[in-house]
Parts: structure tokens; sequence; C-alpha cells
């Protein structure tokens, strides 16, 4: 039932700055201060939701006092009026004429009719049910009056007359009630009525309302913004239709009581729109005891495709809640895709403080998480009823692919484009000026040395032309080389399909933007490396662009784990292990973004060269889980294995709740979580989460929530420290970052290390050595996974010695020796006798100390094994560090070793192949090593390489060149740490 109240004056106040408060039920209201006389006149009409004829309509009248402080008000209060609602129900027609209310104090709370001659307040009173006109009967033109209407013209009246009798008002008074008589008497009439929801909604779309656009989101933020397999109109039925059952089971599972939903009502007038009252009762919770609420429902946009309902929803019994209203916009829009009929639901919401108060933030604060908590229960719930459908990004994956390759420039684009510069032009021209000389100069006419067939330069204008023309030639005919080559040029992973079942990524590598070297001048041959999960991807190379256009497709192998970081390079190529020719690089986290922003996002490249040109990627990135819930299983499988421990899949709801806490995307899932502290100036109780590309802490301490998490890859050192007294006699578990990683997380950490590394001490676990051993099991299986970054090369050399020789055996068969052409690469005395140098093909430890020290990176050996009675074999696995190798890489090679007949001495021969950098399934390196004693205290050393291609590349020059320099220096290196070994030997084991 409704309530409508119409307070219109006060008469003999004894007080100035006046106001009214006005509360009926659970609903408040206010009206405005009135300042400078004793007879306020308001003209100023409230409604308000009562349950039943026992409610009490209260009216207190309040002064402000003017010695009030800056920042409070202070009030006093003048008299009250207590009217019961069962008072209005027994009137005529429910409606209670303009009448006169005694003030009564706050010793005697009594319902007083009064006079005007005292203390006394007009008011017009009005009781009708939901959705009831004023009049059954519609066809009279007097009948359309509301009964508020009929009271404020009484009201007029009475004013009228009191004012003919001698009552004066103030002028400003009398100003305010004449323009807001003005503003009455310009409204135009409405009317309401109970409708059929169908016939509503199609009379909408007929309306001409219909011609205005769909609403903008609200201010407040997006609440929800999904893709459902469902027509808009049936979506629409679903949320807002009045036989529909879905609000009844959601305010079950919500805990919601006393829903109440209004009938759907037809307003008529300026602007016509269905609306409704929906009311109920909140459950309690931790902060904020059951309260009542009130939704008005409208519809600001209905048509067979698109619909727009804007929500009020009153909580007046909430801290502050007479200072707000919120509001919530919902929007359905039908997005056809194929055969299906898609439908998208977007959520906003926005709040509108109605009074002034102090405490604006916690209330927008407040209002933002239980509408986020709410809206999370709706989508989950509205999940189980309507198919849900993956974002448009998603849906439109494989046209989106397709079309990259159709966008490919034509052969005849690119040649205008690459071809049309000045030097080309000029060539042509010179060569056709060339020719028409040529066919007009006198052919049979010889002057000084030139013989038939033989036209020398007659002066030094034509000599230096057929200079200029041959040189522009030359440049010409490298342009067309260089383009051809180009053209033809493909790697081995571009273009090839995934394979397997798991976590397949997709990057479509689009274009870049400002590309450029060191030099502005000079115009990179650029070509992008991708690394996830230590696989590497490599784009084709694009000839003098800054801008350069790819649209490429590359493909992971599925991984059995989902993916934490795609490392992005952007080279301007110039050899495998040159420094300077990277351009720019950056990572990109799949943890903080979401599948819709990775479905097509510019990333910025980060370094020296690219921060000033401003250099930035295109990309489209497509993470699928191709073999469902099998993937998290097979994964759990092989934990199990390292942890030693069963390890089960969580139940959705935790799951949910880790997802929830660290804001996580959904293909995350839960591993095992601890209760343990962590120990800053004061140790603090929470749990802490493990999962299978995070490890996160949280705890919630009277409200004051803290929580983190970084990658595992993230993790530099694992370290367990005993008990002591600062521990409260619990052992430690000590997690050290990399440098300058994991700096979202640096607010739980306790120290920095002396090179600036976070560490974070855990302590107080229930079941330490459970807890440590899973987490050490999962860091190491992921360790070894990751590619091995330049900040961690000490750690990673440690953890690769203890690398077992049974994956020696996994390297492959060698290449067979061939006849090829091998060029001489150095030949060299060495003050050692051949006994010491060939230490270094004995597998001991100055082998080690010196390949370690020559950058590689957990260098293993098998042992010599006979192959032929004169012939050994042997093979070695090793990692190249950074200082080597701007992309590491991993190195597998095959040695055999004879000895020289007739002589003392050796031929050691090495096949060596390359991973994990570009072009490295292009080649081989095949090294030859003659080492020969000449006294007793020297001996020889010749060394022969080659490099063998396997297929064929424009890049060959290049990458024989930078392979054969850069191991001549290492040979050098070596030779001058064998030349010391014993001093080497000895600092190493003396550090050890």
């Amino acid at each position: 039932m409704k309530l409508y109240v119409y307070l219109m004056e006060g008469r003999h106040l004894p007080l100035k700055s006046l106001y009214v408060k006005l509360q009926a039920g659970n609903l408040k209201s206010k009206t405005r201060t009135l300042n400078g006389t004793n007879n306020p006149i308001w003209n100023e009409e409230f409604a308000f939701l009562i349950n039943g004829i026992e409610d009490e309509l209260h009216i207190s009248v309040y002064q402000c006092n003017e010695d009030s402080g800056i920042f409070t008000v202070s009030k006093s209060l003048i008299g009250r009026v207590r009217v019961p609602v069962c008072l209005i129900s027994s009137e005529d027609s429910q409606n209670l004429p303009p009448t006169w209310f005694s003030l009564e104090t706050a010793k005697g709370l009594k319902f007083k009719r009064g006079n005007p001659s005292s203390a006394s307040i007009l008011l017009a009173i009005s009781l009708r049910a939901n959705g009831e006109d004023d009049q059954t009967h519609q066809t009279h033109p007097h009948h359309r009056t509301s009964p508020l209407r009929k009271m404020k013209a009484i009201a007029g009246k009475l004013e009228r007359f009191f004012s003919k009798n001698g009552n004066p008002k103030p002028d400003d008074c009398s100003d305010q009630s004449l323009k807001s008589s003005d503003f009455e008497d310009g409204l135009e009439e409405q009317t309401s009525s109970c409708c059929d929801f169908e016939e509503a909604i199609e009379k909408m779309q007929s309306n001409s309302c219909n011609e205005v656009e769909m609403p903008d989101d609200l201010q407040g933020g997006i609440l929800l913004d999904q893709i459902y397999i469902i027509s808009a109109k049936d979506l629409n039925n679903i949320l807002f239709a009045p036989n529909s059952s879905f609000r009844k089971d959601l305010a079950e599972l919500q805990g919601t009581t006393d829903l109440h939903d209004g009938p759907w009502t037809w307003k008529s007038g300026s602007k016509p729109c269905l609306s409704r009252v929906v009311s109920y009762t909140n459950p309690a919770s931790k902060l904020v005891k059951a309260v009542k609420a009130t939704e008005e429902q409208t519809y600001l946009y209905a048509d067979t495709s698109k619909f727009a309902v804007h929500v009020d929803v009153y909580t007046p019994d909430v801290p502050y809640g007479n200072t707000f209203k919120l509001e919530i916009l919902y929007k359905i829009t039908s997005e056809p895709h194929g055969d299906e009929s898609l439908s998208r639901l977007v959520i906003s919401w926005g709040i509108n403080f109605i009074h002034h108060t102090m405490m604006k933030g916690m209330i927008e604060g407040g209002a933002r998480q239980g509408l986020k908590e709410s809206f999370d229960q709706f989508a989950k719930f509205l999940a189980q009823n309507v198919k849900q459908g993956d974002s448009m990004d998603t849906l439109n994956k494989d046209d989106m692919l397709e079309t990259l390759k159709t966008e490919h420039k034509s052969d005849w684009e690119q040649v205008t484009q690459y071809f049309c510069n000045f030097t080309v032009i000029s060539t042509c021209f010179m060569l056709l000026y060339v020719l028409a000389h040529i066919l007009v100069g006198k052919l049979w006419k010889n002057e000084g040395l030139e013989f038939n067939g033989l036209d020398l330069p007659d002066n030094f204008g034509e000599l230096i032309t057929s200079g200029i023309l041959i040189i522009h030639l030359e440049r010409l005919y490298n342009m067309i080389s260089h383009f051809v080559q180009a053209r033809l040029q493909r790697t081995s992973d571009h273009g090839i399909k995934g394979q397997g079942d798991g976590w397949l990524l997709t990057v479509a590598l689009i274009e870049g933007e400002n590309i450029a070297l060191d030099n502005s001048k000079e115009i990179p041959d650029s070509y992008v490396v991708l690394t996830c999960n230590g696989r590497l991807k490599t784009s084709s190379v694009k000839l003098q662009s800054s801008d350069p256009q790819w649209n490429e497709i590359l493909e992971f192998d599925a991984m059995e784990e989902p993916p934490s970081t795609l490392d992005v390079q952007v080279f301007s190529f110039d050899g495998l292990f040159d420094h300077s020719n990277v351009i720019g690089h950056t990572e990109i986290n799949f943890l903080k973004h979401t599948s819709a922003e990775l479905a097509d996002i510019w990333v910025p490249l980060v370094g020296k060269i690219a921060q000033t040109s401003q250099s930035k990627l295109h990309l489209r990135i497509f993470l699928d889980n191709t073999n469902g819930y099998d993937t998290i299983k097979e994964y759990l499988t092989k934990m199990e294995k390292e942890v030693g421990k069963k390890l089960n899949t969580r139940s959705p709801r935790r799951n949910s709740t880790f997802l929830k806490i660290f804001g996580l995307p959904q293909e995350e899932f839960l591993i095992n979580h601890f209760s343990c502290s962590l120990k800053r100036k004061v140790p603090l109780q929470g749990r802490i989460f493990l999962s299978a590309r995070i490890i996160g802490f949280y705890a919630n301490f009277f409200g004051r929530k803290t929580k983190f998490f970084f990658l595992w890859e993230d993790i530099f050192d694992i370290q367990v420290l005993p008990p002591s007294l600062s521990s409260m006699g619990s052992p430690q578990l000590v997690i050290v970052l990399e440098k300058d990683r994991g700096l979202d997380a640096s607010h739980g950490a306790k120290s920095h290390d002396e090179e600036g590394r976070l560490q974070f001490y855990f302590m107080s676990f229930v079941s330490f050595h459970e807890a440590s051993r899973t987490i050490m099991a999962l860091w190491r299986t992921k360790s070894v996974v990751s590619h091995p970054k330049e900040q961690a090369v000490d750690k990673e050399e440690e953890d690769d010695e203890d690398m077992s020789l049974a994956s020696i055996d996994d390297c492959g068969p060698c290449l067979a020796v061939e006849d090829t052409s091998m060029s001489k690469l150095e030949s060299s005395t060495v003050a050692a006798n051949i006994s010491s140098l060939m230490e270094m093909y004995n597998g001991g430890q100055l082998e080690h100390v010196v390949m370690k020290k020559c950058g590689c990176i957990g260098y293993v050996t098998s042992d010599w094994e006979t192959v032929k009675p004169d012939l050994l074999e042997r093979r070695l696995l090793y990692r190249l560090n950074r200082q080597f190798s701007i992309f590491g890489g991993e190195v597998t090679c095959t040695q055999q070793k004879t000895q020289i007949p007739n002589s003392k001495g050796w031929i050691v021969n090495e096949f060596m192949t390359l991973h994990d950098i570009p072009f490295s399934d292009h080649f081989r390196v095949h090294f030859k090593y003659r080492i020969v004693e000449t006294t007793d205290e020297s001996c020889r050393c010749d060394v022969y390489a080659s490099v063998s291609w396997i297929k064929s590349t424009r890049l060959q020059q290049t990458i024989t060149r930078s392979i054969i320099d850069k191991f001549d220096r290492r040979f050098r290196e070596i030779v001058e740490l064998i030349q010391s070994g014993s001093v080497v030997l000895s600092q190493e084991l003396t550090n050890v």
C-alpha cells in the first residue's frame, strides 16, 4: 500500500530555521529548511510504501541552531505529530482532507487535531493500494484527477481563504508558494493502469518514445558483462516477466525474504513508461542486520532485440540510508552469430546522493562491495539456467584468425611499397638515358683505341656517368635479391598447427608500430620471438619497415599446465649472438588480463630504444583448454609423483572463493592451502594458497584484509630456517623472489637481501613438513619448465649441477662425420703439456670449472664409451647463459676422440646441436680439435669448424659468421683458463 502525504504549511511555530522529518514504517524523508519565518510554507509531497493499516505516520518538526560548528549541525526538536494509518483508512475514499494538527512535545506524543491559533501544521493524506487508480471510471475527464491533486486544490483554496482573513504571508514564502503552484498547474496529467506484461512491451515497441537511443552505462562501473545463448526477448522475460520463477529462486539462494513483486503498470504522460515496485528483505551480514529494500523498476527502452530497465533501490534502514539511493541499469542487446541467437547482458550501477553527507566515500565503497557479491551470485545462478557463451572476441576467434590469412598484401603492393624510392627511380632514369644515348650515338665511328663492339668513354663526363650507373645497378640488384629472398623466407615454426591435448596457446601477431633502431636513420629488418613455458616461436623477418605488418599465426603445442607469462622480444636480425640487435621486449601476464583484453591487445615494448621510439606490438592471444577437466587431473597426477602425496581437486565452492579473493581468471585451479603466519613486524595469521601458477597469502584481521600473490617463476630461492626464539619455536619457510619481480606483493615482504630481492617469511604451519615439501616440489617442477631469466643465472647453475646423467641419453643420435669442407678456426701453441690439455675432455673438476666460467650452465657429461677399438664417444648437455647468448638456449653435444697414429696426440670431433634459439633447426655445428705435443711443456692445437645446413635460408652467411666468431672467442678463453688451471681450480674450491 502507498501513503501519500502533502505537507503544506505551519502556523505559530515559536522558532525559525525549520524543517520537518516524516517517517512511515521503515521509510524516512525530510523537507527543505526554511529560514526567516515562523509561518513556513513547504508545499511538498511525499509517498511511502507501508505494509498495512497498523503502521503510523510520524512527523517531527526540528530547528537548526545558528551556532552549530563547521562539521556538525546542531538541531533541536520542537514537536511531533503521530497519525495512525487506520485513521486514514476510516475516512471516505481513504482520503484525509487538509487538516491542522497541533504539535505535541516529547512528553505527550498523542494524536490531536488542532487549529490555526496554536503551533500546528497543515497536512493532507491519502491511502492507496499499489497500482490502484483513483477512480475506476476513466470515461469522464473529471475522473482523471488524482486524489492528491484534489487535495492540493483544496489546500490552495484554504490558503487563499486565510490570506483574505488577514494572515498575510512573508514575501519570500508567497513567492515560493506561487512558483510551486505555477509549477503544479503546468504539470501534465498522468494516469497509471495495470496491464498485461506482453501487451505493455509491444506497446512500448510501437510507442514513439523508442526513438531515443539506448542509455549509457551508469558511472559506478560494470557489474556484469556476459554473452548468453538465448534471444534478447527470452532473456528479458526470464529476468522481468511477472510469471518468471527466476527471481524467487534467486531470492531463496541469496537468503532474501518477504519478496513481493508488484504488478507492472503503464504510466501515460509526456514520457510513457512501464514500471513496477518490488519489495524484499535482504539477509543479515557480518556488519549489517537484515534490512528492507524497495526497488522501482522502469523500462527506459524496449524493442524486439534491445531492452533497458532502470532500477532505483531504496534501503532506508541501512546506516545513512536516507541520504542516497542506488541505481542499477540492465541492458539486454541481441548479438547474432551464425545460426545461434545470442544476447548480451550488461549490468551497471551508480549511486545518487539525495542529501549531503561526509560519509560519501564509505557509502560508495560499501555499496560497491555489496553489489559485487550480490551480482556474482546472480551471474552464477543465471549461468545455471541459461547456457553461457564466451565473450565475443572468443566466439569470433576462428573468424579473426581466418581473416588474418587473407589480410596479406598482394605481391604487387609489396613490390610497389618496397621499390618506390629514389634509388630505384634514379637508376631507371639513368639506365634509360644511357640506352637512349647508345641508340642515338654513331655506332660505326671509331675514335682513339676503340674498335668494333667496344665503345669506350670519350670524356670524363661519360666515365663518371658510367661509374654512377654501375653503383646504382649494384644497389638495385641487392635490393631485388633481398626482396626475393625475404619473400621466399619462412621460418620452421611459422604456420605450424599446435598439437596435443591441454592448454593450447595461439598468438596472432598483427603488426608493429614505431619499430626503430638506435640509429633513427636506419630502418630495421625486424622479427619477433615469443617464449612461453620454455618453448620458443619465431616470426618471419619483415624488411625495411618501421611499422611492419606480419598478420601471422603462431601456435604453441598443448601444455600440461596453464602458462603464466608470455615473453615477447623484438629483434633486428644481425646475428644470433649480437647484443646490439635487441629493439625491445615485454612480458604479458595471463593472470592480470581477461580473455577479452588478450583477444585484442596493444603491448608497449620495454627497453632504451623501444621506449624512446614508443614502440608497441598489436597481438591477439587465445588460451584454450582442449582437454577439459582431464587436463587438470593429469597435471595433479604428475604433481603427486613430485610431492609424494595424494592431491585431490578442490570443491567448486572453495575454488571459486580462491579465485574471488585474488581476482584470478577462471582457468586457474587451487591445488592446496595451509594455515600459517606471515612474519613481518608483527606475525599475521592467515592462509597460504598454492595453485598451478601462483602462490598467494590471505589474512582477514578484524576486517583489515591482507592479500598478495606472486608467480612460481618469480621465486629465486626457497630456504628452510630452523626453529628459533624469534619464530616462537616454529621452523620458518623463507621465499626469496627474483630481483625486480613480484613488486605487487612487496607489502607482504619482511625484508630485502643485499641484492634487493624481496624476502617473505612464513611460519606456524600446522604441518610444516607437508607444507614445505609441497611448496618445494611445485617450485622445482615449475622452475625446470620455465625459461631461464638473466637475473637468475647463478641460481640456475646451482640447480642444474644436480641434473641426472640419464637426461643426456635423450639427446638423440649425433650427426655422422662427413667429409665436409671445414675452415680453420684457430691454430695456437698452448703452454701446457698434452696431459693437462686433455683434462678438458675427462669430465673432471677442471673441465666443469672452465666450462662454467665460459658461460655453460648446468654442464653435465657422460662417461667415455668405446664405439670402435680406436674410437671413444660421450655426450654433453648444458645451457648457454645470457652473457654468452641473448637467447640462452640449450646445447646437446656428442664428442668423439681418437689417438693420432705414430704421434703423441689426439683428434677430438664435436657435433653440436643448438635448441631454443631462432633458426636452430636449420643447421648443425661441427668442431674438430687436433692436439699434438710439440715439447714436454707445450702442445699445438688446431681448431676447425663448419656449419652444416639442413634447411636453406638467406641468413646463412650471417648466422655462420656469428657462430664462428662467438665460439672462436670462447676457445681462446678456454685456453687461457687451462694455462692457469691450477689457480682457477683452487679459487673455485675455496669459494665452494
